[in-house]
């Protein structure tokens, strides 16, 4: 086991949490997080990741990316988005990033903002359709103190069906701030 998995775990076993990836072999996803109401969730998230030795990367305004921030986010596995070109170039760079990783894990927080949303954003499913890989649920739930990396979802191309069961394997989860977790 590395030294840093020694680490995030045990800072996680001192908090009272754990953590668990249950989909191992899958190195290509978007992995879908939620509940996101605070920003614990991005520790949370990242030190479970690193607990499971799981490389997630994130999207980050490009505009962070400037030195000494750039190393720090290269390090942690930040990729830099420029929102100018709007979504469908988004999706399509992103696609392009899978084709040429041998492996990418791509962790994004569909609600977009830690504040109520039901209305999640459907980039995470645009893109897991564009570049033909899964989307891996990930569970952040404050109720249990649990990090899961927990189901696999093949998009169908029914978006409306499949954004509604992707919400629904969040049914029983506790968000940080339970009032600013919506899934209607």
């Amino acid at each position: 086991m590395k030294l840093k998995q020694r680490i995030a775990r045990f800072i996680l076993k001192c908090a009272g949490w754990t953590a668990e990836d249950r989909q191992r072999d899958i190195k290509h996803c978007v992995m879908v997080i939620a509940p996101h109401t605070s920003n614990w969730d991005f520790v949370m998230g990242k030190l479970a990741a690193i607990a499971e030795d799981r490389q997630g990367r994130f999207l980050i305004k490009k505009e962070w990316f400037f030195f000494p921030f750039n190393l720090f986010f290269n390090w942690i596995g930040g990729i830099p988005v420029d929102r100018k070109g709007g979504r469908a170039h988004m999706t399509a760079m992103l696609a392009e990033k899978f084709q040429q990783a041998p492996e990418l894990c791509l962790a994004i927080t569909p609600e977009g903002t830690r504040k109520p949303n039901p209305d999640w954003k459907k980039g995470f499913y645009y893109i897991a359709i564009k570049s033909q890989v899964p989307i891996v649920i990930t569970r952040i739930d404050y109720g249990k103190k649990h990090v899961g990396i927990d189901e696999v979802f093949y998009p169908t191309g029914d978006e409306t069906a499949d954004i509604k069961a992707v919400k629904e394997y969040y049914r029983h989860t506790t968000a940080k701030h339970p009032e600013n977790f919506r899934l209607e």
